[in-house]
């Protein structure tokens, strides 16, 4: 049998987990809970953890928005994008962030990255200690690549959806009559 990682792995992502600022994740939980239109930009895996996010969303009765699907509308003002990207660099991500700022969407980021261009465009960021692709000398994870960083992102985005379904009182029923 092949090694088995999984005690590390779930060890690394609790790391990260528990290292969020509590205030950081509760600004997105607020954020996501105003009525409005929510958006999630990523690129790579980041795109399809995004994707997970704006389902739940969807499932919970927000109006969510995948940037790059074809029935995905223009920003608006009021609007929120919630974008993902490890090193807070990534072109489309940090692009796509300023058009949503100039409509006068609030931008939300989540990255590793504090002093980045997507950090610098946020109105408030979720900082996640993770190891990302470009993590060469100072790689904090036995993964690959960005594994850590998409694998918290999912688990933080979850939590999110979970702690909004409380405090909205949308039961779990309510939530699967929105799924197909």
């Amino acid at each position: 049998m092949l090694q088995n990682y999984l005690p590390e792995i779930l060890q690394e992502i609790k790391g990260v987990l528990d290292a969020v600022d509590e205030q950081e994740m509760e600004t997105l939980e607020r954020s996501v809970m105003k009525e409005r239109r929510i958006f999630v930009d990523g690129e790579g895996r980041s795109r399809y953890v995004g994707q997970c996010f704006a389902m739940r969303l969807m499932h919970l009765g927000f109006r969510s928005y995948v940037i790059g699907d074809t029935n995905t509308p223009a920003f608006g003002e009021g609007d929120l994008l919630v974008s993902i990207s490890g090193s807070g660099k990534t072109e489309t991500v940090v692009l796509n962030a300023g058009k949503a700022k100039k409509k006068g969407a609030e931008v939300i980021g989540i990255t590793t990255n504090s002093v980045s261009p997507l950090a610098e465009l946020s109105d408030s960021i979720v900082r996640l200690n993770a190891t990302t692709r470009g993590d060469v000398e100072n790689r904090k994870s036995i993964q690959l690549l960005g594994s850590l960083f998409d694998q918290s992102v999912h688990i933080l985005l979850d939590n999110v959806c979970l702690a909004v379904s409380r405090e909205e009182g949308i039961s779990n029923e309510q939530a699967t009559k929105n799924h197909v």
